[in-house]
């Protein structure tokens, strides 16, 4: 039953996140700091999306979702009965949305981009008391760039509006508890991730503006909390899931022409819904080499609109992995197959936003692969 405990924390951290809410990409799960004794691994994988539809003219809009990879590493160590910690090196937030121009693509948001490349460095202690409890934190440092364009008749005056957004660092901290009965392998942890923000170099260039204009703007990565939980429910067999919540609210790009204040509101370069999202699962020891798990996830639909630099609205997925195990070394395979759901694209003031586009019929395929080493 260990193991098949422990293949299952890394199969839901390196199989499921994909495409998710705003523009995260991994839950920041810190299942390697529950794993039994020293502990290292290597995760990686791809992502390939489809996100397209049609503008507001009829035209279609291409599929405007690159595909990407990411890659992931960890290690725990155990001090001793009590104190153990880790370092972990994620890349949970990203986006890479270019629309196509005309004629393969929309003249109302044709060579519209959004480009955000992170990378977190999260170094954690967590201390076991003698009553199953246990505590863990630690500081996070994130390291982030990225870029904008606006292009098209849907962004009327401000079409040709460029920011470029220089890589910086942020700092955050990382606090929670947990529950264990090993006997019945039952685990509850609850985790709070706090926002980073990061005082980026910004150059604004192109549209309304005369000139390009270059200052220092403050971007907040947003708060998040984890809930996740297993228990035995029979003999090699594991229930799991997990809830995270998002403020994405807080993840604001504010500089010198956004946001834009017209007598109907503000218009803000990019509004993001707050996000929930829902994992349940089982996991199976078949042999002493081999377990697998299927998991499902949801993730409700927010907002009547959404902006077209983050086209996505809700999802669907089901999670498909094997763990085969080997002495000390354990590798982790998931598919993921995720519908997206339809979102209705909106540019203009927030709760006055014109539509511009609406996105159906839209999905997402990753696949992923963890090693584990535990010595």
């Amino acid at each position: 039953m260990k193991r098949i405990i422990t293949g299952i924390g890394a199969l839901l951290a390196t199989a499921a996140p994909v495409l998710a809410g705003g523009i995260e990409r991994a839950p920041q799960s810190l299942a390697p700091l529950f794993e039994q004794g020293n502990y290292a691994e290597l995760s990686f994988g791809g992502v390939d999306p489809s996100v397209r539809g049609r503008d507001v003219a009829g035209f279609g809009t291409g599929d405007v979702a690159q595909g990407y990879g990411f890659f992931g590493l960890a290690y725990k160590h155990q001090f001793n009965d009590n104190l153990s910690g880790a370092i972990i090196i994620e890349q949970p937030f990203g986006a890479d949305i270019r629309y196509p121009s005309p004629p393969n693509g929309s003249p109302v948001l044709g060579g519209t981009r959004v480009e955000v490349n992170s990378t977190t460095y999260t170094a954690l202690l967590r201390y076991k008391f003698e009553n199953n409890f246990s505590v863990h934190g630690g500081i996070r440092g994130s390291h982030a760039d990225g870029g904008v364009t606006l292009q098209g008749a849907g962004y009327s005056t401000t079409s040709g509006y460029n920011l470029d957004i220089g890589g910086t660092w942020g700092v955050g901290w990382v606090a929670g508890v947990a529950y264990e009965v090993p006997e019945i392998a039952v685990r509850v942890s609850l985790t709070y991730n706090s926002p980073i923000e990061h005082d980026f170099d910004m150059t604004e260039s192109g549209g309304p503006l005369p000139m390009a204009f270059n200052d220092k703007y403050t971007v907040k990565t947003p708060r998040s909390w984890l809930l996740e939980g297993q228990t035995g429910i029979a003999q090699d067999t594991l229930l799991f899931g997990s809830i995270r919540w998002v403020k994405w609210s807080e993840f604001q790009v504010d500089n010198f022409l956004f946001p834009i204040t017209t007598p109907v509101g503000d218009i803000p370069l990019v509004e993001v819904e707050n996000t929930t999202t829902y994992t349940i699962g089982v996991g199976r020891k078949f042999t002493d080499n081999w377990s697998g798990s299927i998991s499902f996830l949801y993730e409700p639909s927010e907002g009547d609109t959404v902006s077209p630099l983050a086209p996505v609205n809700g999802r669907k997925g089901v999670t498909l992995a094997a763990v085969y195990t080997m002495d000390n070394i354990k590798i982790a395979t998931g598919i993921n197959y995720s519908k997206l759901g339809d979102a209705t694209l909106g540019v203009g003031p927030s709760g006055n936003k014109n539509e511009v586009a609406r996105m159906d019929d839209s999905e997402v395929w990753g696949i992923g692969v963890r090693i584990g080493y535990s010595f």
